[in-house]
């Protein structure tokens, strides 16, 4: 997801997709709606999830990626078999963070189109509507997109004044609600005013990690303040969110991924391995960055950590990459999204058990890119997209690809242990059998079959850019609803009939 300061540019293009807009979801029909087949909705066959981190809030809706291991999964059922319905809450922002804390309040992390500020909003678990809302310090138009909810359901994020929040919801007198901050603890003597914080996540004890895209990676107690920084080698930028394990953290730059642990003494940060990736010749059209477009990934059969997943940037081809989380050795090096011709991947990879999961974005059509990302080549292409599914071998020596397609997720795939299903939002070309891409695409919700990659069920969301979910993650609800942040709002998707 996209952090640093955007071109003016595409402002005129989102106030365009609004003129475009639906006035609402497109009703879905019979050829929306995929019949469900009855092997739809069983419980998931993989391994464990990673640990639950003390210091977030519930795993699946704690962090974009739904927990601090970025394993984009969730213990929680999504919409069942009984129908699909689905509806959107306009807010006028894009809304790449949707969160849901331990007492059922969904809590959205929004960048409005006019004026750029960024504003958390409180949502109506039962229909989406925005309680109350705050507007945070304004510094890069998406910055502070890679928030948490700690166990206290409060959000954790960097705001543009370089300074870390929590940001509590409070039931008032008259029993509404308010949003405010209720811990702010400044990072200024740790960050150049240039620079801008890109991930945050808590390790095991309590200290709140930070990567900056100018490479600064940091630790903060949040009791005592105290700051501790480490700064990558000149050129290594860090371009997407952090992750965090028991064994530690996992940093992947423009340039390498690192495992980092700490100082117990004091929390400074410490450089347990590195490895460096194929990061090509260029950024590549639907890439944010000249490198990995992945937050790392752990996973794992036993421990739901064992392993660390990301995807490079080769010039012919995209890779995933597992090294063992211990002492950061290759398992294996895979090519993945073959069968679309999508070299390329912005999302983070699914990791669950012995298997992960990479959407393609090669050729997404972005409004913009953040400064600094440098010219795409080749400079455009049509969205291609692609899904592979790849198991690490029973020894653990090597990988296999079990399915690659064609699909094109425009949204961060989410893979749900409960209902044995992945749920992510689709962007079908205009024109059937086309690959072309425009503002009047449709996009509609998917359920797809982990075992063999095949679309099981979906339903039409909309039509148009307003409806563009733009590689955003989405989330579940404890009643199964389905969230989805959108360039312009949140859609939610149920399945009541």
């Amino acid at each position: 997801m996209p952090r640093s300061r955007l071109r003016s540019r595409p402002l005129a293009v989102l106030l365009a997709a609004l003129l475009l807009a639906c006035a609402g979801p497109a009703a879905a029909g019979p050829q929306d709606d995929d019949s469900v087949r009855p092997d739809s909705v069983r419980p998931a066959g993989f391994g464990p999830l990673p640990p639950h981190n003390p210091h977030t809030g519930p795993d699946g809706n704690a962090t974009m990626h739904g927990d601090s291991a970025s394993s984009d999964t969730t213990p929680l059922a999504g919409p069942g078999p009984e129908g699909l319905d689905s509806s959107r809450t306009g807010l006028a922002s894009a809304c790449p963070t949707v969160l849901v804390g331990g007492d059922g309040l969904p809590v959205v992390l929004c960048t409005p189109i006019i004026g750029q500020r960024p504003t958390v909003h409180l949502l109506d678990p039962d229909d989406g509507s925005s309680l109350t809302s705050l507007q945070l310090t304004k510094g890069s138009l998406l910055g502070g997109v890679y928030a948490y909810l700690d166990q206290q359901d409060r959000l954790v994020v960097a705001d543009g004044s370089r300074s870390l929040l929590r940001v509590g919801h409070h039931k008032k007198a008259d029993g509404g609600w308010e949003l405010r901050v209720d811990r702010s603890l400044s990072l200024a003597e740790a960050i150049p005013e240039s620079d801008a914080v890109t991930g945050l996540a808590p390790d095991w004890e309590g200290r709140v990690w930070f990567a900056t895209d100018g490479g600064i990676v940091g630790t903060v107690d949040d009791t005592t303040g105290a700051l501790h920084t480490l700064t990558l080698p000149a050129g290594e930028r860090v371009a997407n969110s952090i992750s965090t394990a028991p064994e530690g953290t996992a940093v992947t730059s423009t340039h390498a991924t690192y495992l980092l642990t700490t100082d117990r003494a004091d929390g400074t940060p410490r450089i347990a391995w590195r490895k460096e990736y194929d990061r090509g010749s260029a950024r590549k059209p639907g890439l944010l960055s000249h490198g990995s477009g992945s937050t790392p990934t752990f996973f794992g059969p036993r421990t739901g950590t064992e392993y660390v997943a990301l995807v490079d940037n080769a010039d012919d081809s995209a890779n995933l990459q597992v090294h063992r989380t211990d002492d950061g050795s290759q398992v294996c090096s895979v090519p993945v999204l073959t069968a679309s011709g999508g070299p390329a991947s912005e999302n983070s990879p699914v990791g669950v058990g012995r298997s992960v999961f990479v959407a393609g974005t090669y050729g997404y059509p972005y409004p913009a890119v953040p400064d600094g990302a440098g010219p795409s080549v080749p400079a455009k292409a049509d969205f291609a997209g692609g899904l592979t599914r790849v198991d690490v071998d029973a020894d653990g020596e090597g990988c296999s690809p079990r399915w690659d397609n064609t699909l094109r997720s425009a949204a961060v795939p989410k893979l749900s242990t409960a209902d044995g299903l992945i749920h992510t939002v689709l962007r079908d070309p205009l024109i059937p059998g086309s690959r072309a891409t425009g503002l009047l695409d449709p996009f509609r919700y998917a359920q797809i079959d982990p075992d063999t990659g095949e679309v099981v069920r979906s339903t039409r969301v909309g039509v148009g850019a307003v409806f563009d979910t733009l590689q955003m993650a989405g989330t579940v609800q404890r009643d199964g609803v389905y969230l989805q942040g959108t360039i312009t709002g949140v859609l939610r998707i149920s399945g009541g009939g």
